[in-house]
């Protein structure tokens, strides 16, 4: 998904339509990773970097509300689309990762899929996921990610000179689950996967799928 950064509107038409068309490509393998990222939550949910929406058919009944954020018009307009098909209510807005439009501790959780290779400035969109989620609350991420050593990690290095400009802006070496803990999130649990699970792997096929908690208040008011 795109949510890229603050240097003004997202619109990469060409891209986004690409995209929308390979997500529904690839959705049959992907889908068991969604369930499995949203099973259990509750409570008020952001998403950012929404996309096509295709997330949403797999949000629990306990949701109370999702605000899913996505920058780019193409995709904003699937994902509301996307929304009306569901029956969790679910609100698309326009934004940014980086500047999220929600006050400090507004949600209970966080989800972030397919979306941090992207964003501009992945510290700071993870400090704002940070600052939106209430102190106890989860964040859930299902990621492609850098390559735990060898000749994929370099490659990825490589790959990124000119991945990046032909992919959306998607980084294929960049250490999400560090970062995501650099930004204050106490890690609950993280596997590893390859997707696809190629005989011989590409790129992005190193993934992460985790829950991180954003520590609970030690003094509350």
């Amino acid at each position: 998904m795109l949510a890229r950064g603050r240097r003004g509107p997202v619109h990469h038409p060409r891209f986004a339509r690409c995209f929308a068309r390979l997500s529904e490509t690839m959705e049959p393998g992907v889908a068991g990773y969604r369930e499995e990222l949203l099973a259990g939550l509750s409570g008020r949910v952001v998403e950012i970097g929404a996309g096509n929406g295709l997330n949403f058919r797999h949000y629990p009944a306990t949701v109370a509300e999702v605000v899913a954020v996505e920058p780019e018009p193409y995709l904003r307009e699937l994902a509301v689309a996307a929304a009306a098909e569901v029956g969790v209510p679910i609100q698309v807005v326009d934004g940014t990762a980086e500047e999220l439009p929600a006050a400090d501790a507004a949600f209970d959780a966080g989800v972030a899929s397919l979306v941090l290779c992207s964003v501009y400035d992945q510290p700071r969109a993870l400090s704002e996921l940070h600052r939106v989620i209430r102190p106890g609350g989860e964040l859930r991420f299902f990621e492609h990610v850098r390559a735990e050593g060898g000749m994929l990690a370099r490659v990825q290095r490589v790959a990124d000179l000119v991945w990046p400009l032909l992919a959306g802006g998607c980084h294929t070496s960049r250490d999400t689950v560090g970062t995501v803990t650099a930004a204050g999130f106490e890690l609950d649990s993280c596997r590893r996967l390859r997707f696809p699970d190629t005989r011989l792997p590409s790129p992005n096929s190193p993934h992460v799928l985790g829950v991180a908690r954003r520590p609970a208040d030690p003094h509350p008011r």
